[in-house]
C-alpha cells in the first residue's frame, strides 16, 4: 500500500506503508471521582496555550497543504491522525466529525480545500468500536422528546463498518463539486493495534 511520509523531509513518488502505532494520553490530572483538579478543562488548555505560545515561532507557512491532500476521519479522541499517518504541521487538511461519515458540511470543506487551497488526494478514515455503531436516528427521536424540535441532521449511525467507509467513499466520487475523485481512498484503523485496514470500494 502507497502511503504519505513527511513532506519536509522530501517528497519521493512513494513508499511502503509502514506499522502505525497510536499511543493515548492520560496526561490531564483528575480528583475525587474522575473531577479535573486546579480549574475547568479549559482553564487547563488556555494555561498550555501560554506554554505553547511562549516558545512558538511563525512557520512562515501557505495555507495550502504541502501534499495536496485532505482527511476525513471520525472526532474520536482516540484517533491522533497526525502521528499514526506520519503528518507534520501543514501537511493536509484535517476534517473530523462524529463517525467521519461524509455530510453536507463535510463536502462542503472538501470543496474548499479542492478548489481554493489545493488538494488533490481524500483518505477516509473510520474505525472500530465507533459510538456510532450504537446509536440510531431513535436519537433524533428523543432529541425532539427532551427540547421540542427535531434536529435537521441526521445521526449518520452505521452497523457495518466498511460498508460505511464504502458509502462515504461513493458520496465523495458522485459529488459534483468536487474536481478531483480519482484519488480517494478509504480505511478503517484499528484502535487496538494503530493498523490501517484500507477498504476496498467495490
Amino acid at each position: 500500500m502507497t502511503f504519505f511520509v513527511p513532506s519536509h523531509k522530501g517528497l519521493p513518488a512513494g513508499v511502503t506503508s509502514t506499522v502505525m502505532v497510536m499511543t493515548t494520553s492520560a496526561s490531564v490530572p483528575t480528583g475525587p471521582e474522575g473531577a479535573i483538579s486546579d480549574g475547568t478543562v479549559t482553564d487547563r488548555l488556555v494555561e498550555a496555550n501560554g506554554r505553547y505560545a511562549a516558545a512558538f515561532t511563525d512557520p512562515g507557512m501557505d495555507a495550502r497543504p504541502v501534499l495536496r491532500v485532505a482527511v476525513v476521519a471520525c472526532m474520536d479522541a482516540r484517533l491522533d491522525l497526525h502521528d499514526a499517518l506520519g503528518l507534520e504541521l501543514g501537511d493536509c487538511h484535517t476534517i473530523r466529525n462524529a463517525g467521519g461519515v461524509v455530510t453536507d458540511d463535510v463536502i462542503r470543506s472538501l470543496t474548499i480545500s479542492q478548489r481554493k487551497l489545493g488538494t488533490r488526494s481524500i483518505v477516509l478514515i473510520h474505525h472500530t468500536g465507533c459510538g456510532l455503531e450504537s446509536l440510531t436516528e431513535d436519537f433524533r427521536t428523543e432529541l425532539e422528546a427532551e427540547v421540542g424540535q427535531r434536529p435537521a441532521w441526521a445521526v449518520e449511525s452505521f452497523r457495518d463498518v466498511d460498508q460505511d467507509v464504502r458509502q462515504s467513499m461513493q458520496r465523495v466520487r458522485t459529488n459534483p463539486f468536487l474536481l478531483y475523485s480519482d484519488d480517494v481512498r478509504g480505511f478503517v484503523f484499528d484502535v487496538k493495534t494503530g493498523l490501517l485496514r484500507e477498504i476496498d470500494p467495490a
